[in-house]
């Protein structure tokens, strides 16, 4: 049988396939809901811990209670989407603030 004389199937056949689809990746969908929660706690307590005022990645780790090493690929991550920008170095260190509490820099001025 080729595709143009294969019958189309039934609802309740279509149904029933989607049953088994959904029971069949039950555990991926459970395990991906529970990484991308993971990682939204993550960034909320990123984000809360850099509400107090710019820090460094180490600061930063030790309000967070994450590593160290997780925290800089965090810092990288939400500044590559903007969610937060590097600001001037403290001793070896950048610190980083929020991106909502960075001040626009002023447009030079025109000339007319």
């Amino acid at each position: 049988m080729d595709f143009l004389t294969e019958r189309k199937p039934t609802k309740a056949q279509h149904k029933e396939t989607l049953k088994r689809l959904r029971t069949l990746r039950q555990d991926t969908v459970q395990r991906v809901a529970a990484q991308v929660k993971a990682q939204k706690k993550c960034i909320a307590s990123i984000k809360s811990a850099l509400r107090d005022g710019p820090k460094t990645v180490p600061e930063i780790a030790e309000a967070t209670g994450l590593s160290p090493q997780e925290t800089l690929w965090w810092i990288a991550s939400l500044k590559k989407y903007g969610m937060i920008f590097e600001r001037d170095k403290s001793g070896a260190y950048f610190t980083y603030g929020l991106a909502e509490d960075q001040v626009p820099k002023s447009a030079p001025p025109t000339e007319s």
